[in-house]
């Protein structure tokens, strides 16, 4: 019989209605990958967040997506971050039960990288950031800053709310290993430019060993 494609995982305030894109052999990895702020319309199905999962899934990474409490079906209500969180760490125990010994990669986009990054930094099953548009202006990743994780950033160049400018001088100040992109001509959302973040998803990360 066909297995049932995932459709919710257990949260700490309800059911969160989640997605799994998984590779088509063994997977070298699991990744829980966060979607934009949902005031301002974000979701699992965000196209920069869907373009990400399936590259992930390329080269051999099984990604976990899920809606954040509130959003879609998944229950409770925002929470400006804190409960955001939970529902991350729940996400990644989900994930490290279905892969058990393989590392975990923290992944969002914007508000998502936020909570990815801060939880997966106290996380030490975690050797991975990968952030998407990171709000470094509106929100405080100045823990990320003493990290010796492996961290991944893309960005528009065009970003109307955190300029290159500030993402530069942002990831000056970031310990090794890391990795910069910048998406030529792409907005905050890279509205029109989706799948040049899956190839760069892709390309930064095919030949990681974790």
């Amino acid at each position: 019989m066909p297995v049932e494609p995932l459709r919710e995982i257990v949260g700490p305030a309800g059911p969160l209605e989640a997605l799994l894109d998984e590779p088509e052999g063994a997977p070298r990895a699991a990744c829980v990958f966060s979607h934009p702020h949902p005031l301002y319309g974000g979701t699992m199905h965000t196209k920069a967040v869907y373009q990400s999962a399936k590259a992930l899934a390329r080269i051999g990474t099984a990604t976990l997506r899920f809606n954040f409490r509130g959003v879609g079906s998944s229950g409770g209500t925002h929470d400006g971050g804190p409960g955001e969180m939970d529902d991350y760490r729940a996400a990644l125990d989900f994930a490290a039960a279905r892969y058990p010994g393989l590392p975990l990669w923290a992944a969002g986009f914007s508000f998502g990288s936020w909570v990815a990054w801060n939880v997966g930094l106290d996380d030490d099953r975690v050797p991975v950031l990968l952030g998407l548009g990171l709000p470094v202006n509106r929100f405080d990743f100045s823990p990320v800053k003493e990290s010796t994780k492996a961290k991944f950033l893309i960005h528009g160049e065009l970003d109307e709310l955190i300029s290159v400018r500030a993402i530069r001088s942002f990831y000056s100040e970031l310990l090794e290993p890391k990795e910069l992109v910048v998406i030529d001509g792409a907005d905050h959302l890279f509205d029109g430019k989706t799948s040049e973040v899956g190839e760069a998803v892709e390309d930064l990360l095919k030949d990681w060993e974790a």
